[in-house]
Formats: C-alpha cells, structure tokens, sequence
C-alpha cells in the first residue's frame, strides 16, 4: 500500500502534459471539436502504454530490482540486463527517451508561456508579459519568462522536490477543476457548453474523490513539501487578492 500511495503522490506529473493542449485552443482551427479529441485521445492511448509498459517490466523481473538499481521501471535497464544479446536495443531505446523528453520539454514551453500570456491580458503578471513577436505572433516575453524559471529551477538542484510541488499544484487544480463543474452546472445550468462531461455527475464526483485520496497522499509523504506549496499559494492569494487589479472582462479584449 505504501508503494500505491508512493505512485499516487508522483503520477500526476506524467499527466501535466495533456493539460497543455488546452492551453493551445485559440490557435487551433476548431477547438470545440479538436481539442476534446486532442486531450481525451492522447490521455487513452498514454493510459494504455502506461499500463502495458508496467505489466511488461514487472513481468521481466521483480519491481525490488528495479528500485535497487536506482532507475524505475527503466526499459533499457531491462533490455540490458534480462535480453542477452540486446545491448544495441538499450542504446536505442535511451536515445528515443532523450527524444522524447525533449518533445515534452518543447510542449511545457509552449503551454506555459500561453498561461504566462493569458494571466498577463487579465492583469495578473505585468502586461509586458502580453506582448507578441511582430512577425511570428508568439508570446516572446512570456517564453522567455517560462525560459528563466526553469533555469532557476535547473540550477537550484532540488528537481525532485521541484515536481513534488509542481504535483501539488496539478493535484489541487484537479479537485477545483471538479468543484467547479459541479458549481457551474448548479448555478449555470443554460451555460453553453460545447463539450459535456459524460455520465454527470459520477465522473467529477469520482475523479474528485480520487484527486482528494492523492492529495491526502501526497501530504503524508510529504509534510515539508505541502507546508511550502500551502505557503506559496498563501502569498498567491494576498498578491491576488491585494496587489492586482480586477478585471473581469479583461477577454474581450483577447485578440481572435
């Protein structure tokens, strides 16, 4: 049971990506039908390779082996070490991971830079940060915002700790994601609503009891790490809530 808390507390950083999508929808050229497709079909077919990839590696050899080699549910450890012969496999199948880390490296930048620009047009960050390039229409500043942090974060040498928080956020935007489902569903019932959540409202109710579950996860492997994450979404909340300024129809002024 510790290893499935252990597993509940970490996995959401593998699923981050597929809210980056979203973040893409005003320059997709029919998001009320692309992006449920895009989203809900990259999150199926991941699901099934997870699922497929584990079942393969703990049938290989003991999941113990590969916690004392220090490299997880490594498919190249398990090439090399139980595929005799095969060693050109494990090369390969390292460098297609360095590649895929680097598409996902290449997807984070995009989809936060989009964030960075959409808190700035609502006057969360400084409008500086809206600013596009003249020729290539890009959110210049705020790539190069989202760019410095994960410097920073590079540099500092605490990634581990770093995806913890970032865990943190996910998970807790996860569970106001379905709160507000419920919310809206209650007090906007004539809302429209291009895509609806299916078999509502057992889905959110069930998704927010697992979010709350992971949560409750998360702390108790983590108390010094929740203390930050509660500290900096304290400091979050006063800058909000003191420092910026109102703008509840700040889209509308969002180019089209």
């Amino acid at each position: 049971m510790l290893g499935v808390l252990r597993g509940a507390a970490i996995v959401f950083f593998a699923f981050i990506g597929f809210d980056a999508v979203s973040t893409a929808a005003q320059e997709a050229k029919n998001p009320k039908r692309d992006m449920p497709i895009g989203i809900l079909g990259s999150l199926v077919i991941c699901t099934i390779l997870y699922i497929l990839l584990s079942y393969v590696l703990t049938g290989v050899a003991p999941f113990t082996e590969f916690m004392l080699a220090g490299r997880e549910a490594s498919v190249a450890y398990a090439v090399e070490h139980h595929m005799p012969g095969y060693h050109w496999l494990a090369t390969a199948v390292t460098i297609a991971i360095l590649a895929g880390f680097s598409s996902v490296i290449l997807v984070m930048l995009l989809g936060q830079s989009r964030v960075f620009y959409s808190m700035s047009r609502d006057g969360l960050l400084p409008k500086i940060f809206s600013d596009v390039h003249p020729k290539f229409k890009t959110p210049v500043n705020a790539l190069l915002l989202n760019m410095g942090i994960g410097i920073i974060a590079l540099l500092s040498g605490k990634t581990g700790d770093i995806i913890t928080i970032a865990c943190f956020g996910a998970i807790v935007l996860y569970i106001f994601g379905m709160l507000s489902v419920l919310v809206l569903r209650k007090k906007e019932p004539a809302l429209p609503r291009p895509f609806r959540t299916p078999l509502y409202p057992y889905f959110p109710l069930i998704a927010l009891a697992i979010a709350l579950f992971s949560l409750v996860a998360m702390i108790s492997l983590n108390i010094k790490l929740s203390l930050l994450f509660t500290g900096i979404m304290a400091l979050a909340y006063i800058w909000f809530h003191f420092f910026v300024k109102q703008t509840p129809d700040a889209n509308e002024n969002i180019p089209r």
